[in-house]
């Protein structure tokens, strides 16, 4: 429950602060070696970019909602006041919508824990560390390398694979399309 917190507070930062999409990105684009990983994962693959003299007609903030959307229906979800449902309700729809944004995430991230340590394992946290990968909590004191208590594994996306925008620019923030059944 945790993880699907920290990732739905993550989504909403990355979609509402561009300093923190701009970082995110920049950790996606970085280079890897060719091959895959002991897991079997592709290195992500580059995206290519709009001319930085152009402004893309669509946000990939919006993509994103966009496709969880249309998969999971996440947004129906998060948007529909809870308050007259019950929770057995809730919980049959949470599970649903879970599994797909979860399917969704993994198809277009592929993502992977950062460490590979069990949550509450002891953990070393190497001198020079990179604060991208390690955020330090508790006693912060003296100088690294550190040992402790691993709480989170991390995330870390092994490739960025977005739908591309085919739409007018008209419908460009358009997360959900108007749906009319014909009789």
């Amino acid at each position: 429950m945790r993880r699907m917190i920290l990732a739905i507070r993550t989504f909403f930062l990355i979609l509402f602060r561009p300093a923190v999409a701009a970082k995110v990105a920049a950790a996606l684009d970085r280079p890897t070696s060719v091959g895959t990983n002991s897991a079997g994962i592709s290195p992500p693959r580059k995206v290519p970019q709009q001319p930085s003299s152009s402004r893309p007609v669509r946000s990939e903030a919006l993509t994103l909602l966009a496709t969880l959307q249309r998969e999971a229906r996440f947004v129906d979800f998060i948007m529909e006041p809870l308050g007259s449902y019950a929770d057995a309700q809730i919980g049959v729809v949470a599970r649903d919508v879970h599994r797909d944004c979860g399917e969704v995430i993994q198809r277009l991230f592929a993502l992977q824990p950062v460490l590979a340590d069990a949550e509450g394992a002891e953990v070393g946290v190497p001198a020079g560390f990179d604060a991208g990968r390690y955020r330090l909590t508790g006693n912060v004191a003296g100088e690294p390398p550190f040992r402790g208590q691993l709480i989170h594994a991390g995330w870390e996306a092994t490739t960025c694979e977005l739908p591309a925008w085919s739409g007018a620019a008209a419908s460009a923030r358009v997360v959900a399309p108007v749906e009319v059944e014909l009789k």
